[in-house]
C-alpha cells in the first residue's frame, strides 16, 4: 500500500486519547496480582511454601484477599467495557451476584472462625470438605455474575 505523503513527512507519534485504557490496565494488573495471591493461599506448595498439612487461618485469609483483588480487578475491567453505554439490568444483576458470591465464599471459608463450621471454638479451625464446597459454590456464583456483567452491545462505529 503506497502513501501520498512525501518521504520526509513525519509520522504522527502522538498517542491516541483513550480514557479507558488506563482503567483496563489497572483492572488487569489487579486481577493478575489477585490471582497470584489466590494461588499462594490456595496452593502454597506450588511455590515451595507449604509448612503444614492442613489449611490454616492465614492461608484462608490470603486466598480470600487474593480473590477480593481478583474480583475488584474484574469489576474495574468489565465496567470499563461499558464505557459510553448505559448499563442494563442484567449487568447490574451480574455485579450484585458477583458480590454475593464473594460474601458466600468469605463466610464459608471462615465458617469455623465464625463458629458455624465443623470445628467448635476450642479446637483448631479446619478447612474441611464442607468449607471447600462452599468456597467453590461461591466462586461459581462470582463467575456467573461476571458472565452476566459482560457487555453484549455492538461495537460503536465512529
Amino acid at each position: 500500500m503506497t502513501s501520498n505523503l512525501p518521504a520526509s513527512a513525519p509520522t504522527p507519534t502522538t498517542p491516541f486519547d483513550d480514557a479507558a485504557t488506563p482503567r483496563i490496565r489497572i483492572g488487569l494488573a489487579l486481577s493478575a496480582i489477585g490471582f497470584i495471591l489466590f494461588a499462594v493461599g490456595a496452593k502454597p506448595d506450588w511455590f515451595g511454601w507449604d509448612r503444614s498439612p492442613v489449611v490454616g487461618f492465614v492461608q484462608i485469609l490470603v486466598f480470600l484477599a487474593g480473590l477480593a483483588m481478583l474480583c475488584l480487578g474484574g469489576y474495574i475491567g468489565l465496567s470499563t467495557l461499558w464505557w459510553g453505554y448505559e448499563r442494563t439490568i442484567i449487568s447490574e444483576l451480574g455485579t450484585r451476584l458477583a458480590a454475593t458470591g464473594y460474601v458466600v465464599t468469605v463466610f464459608t471459608g471462615l465458617a469455623d472462625i465464625f463458629g458455624m463450621g465443623s470445628q467448635s471454638f476450642p479446637q483448631t479451625p479446619y478447612f474441611g470438605p464442607w468449607q471447600a464446597t462452599g468456597v467453590l459454590i461461591g466462586q461459581g456464583i462470582i463467575a456467573l455474575g461476571f458472565l452476566l456483567f459482560l457487555p453484549y452491545h455492538p461495537k460503536k462505529i465512529s
